[in-house]
């Protein structure tokens, strides 16, 4: 790397470091808090994988393209997205036999299928959509 490489790099790094608020930065620590105004952040992929999920399950059609993205906004509006994928990856499986699926039919397990199910039937409901099937969980 050159020196005229390494002074850009700097001076790029001291103009983010300024823009940042100290703010900002505290906020992040505090994780554990009420959910923000607008919800939580979820990655890009994260929704559109659920878009798609949700279109599976109830049709390609162009509006629920509109329904199956209020359906994540609301889910994203109360759960952090670890949370998110998490009782997500638990309600998906559920359902999966043998030897393999006796970590998803534990009783931790069987709680956060449950409450991943109902904040889904909850944002359905408000979105306009019809009842999830089990396998909607995707």
């Amino acid at each position: 790397m050159t020196s005229r490489c390494r002074a850009r790099l700097a001076v790029a790094a001291f103009a983010c470091a300024a823009v940042i608020p100290l703010s900002a930065l505290a906020a992040d620590a505090t994780s554990d808090a009420a959910p923000p105004a607008k919800g939580y952040d979820y990655p890009t992929q994260g929704r559109v994988e659920y878009v798609l999920g949700c279109m599976d399950e109830n049709g390609h059609d162009f509006a629920n393209v509109y329904k199956c993205s209020c359906t994540i906004d609301k889910i994203a509006a109360v759960l952090p997205y670890d949370d998110y994928v998490e009782q997500m990856t638990f309600a998906k499986y559920a359902t999966l036999g043998g030897e393999g699926g006796n970590e998803f039919r534990v009783d931790r397990a069987r709680a956060q299928t449950k409450k991943y199910r109902a904040l889904q039937q909850e944002a359905y409901q408000a979105c306009g959509l019809a009842k999830p099937s089990p396998s909607a969980s995707k």
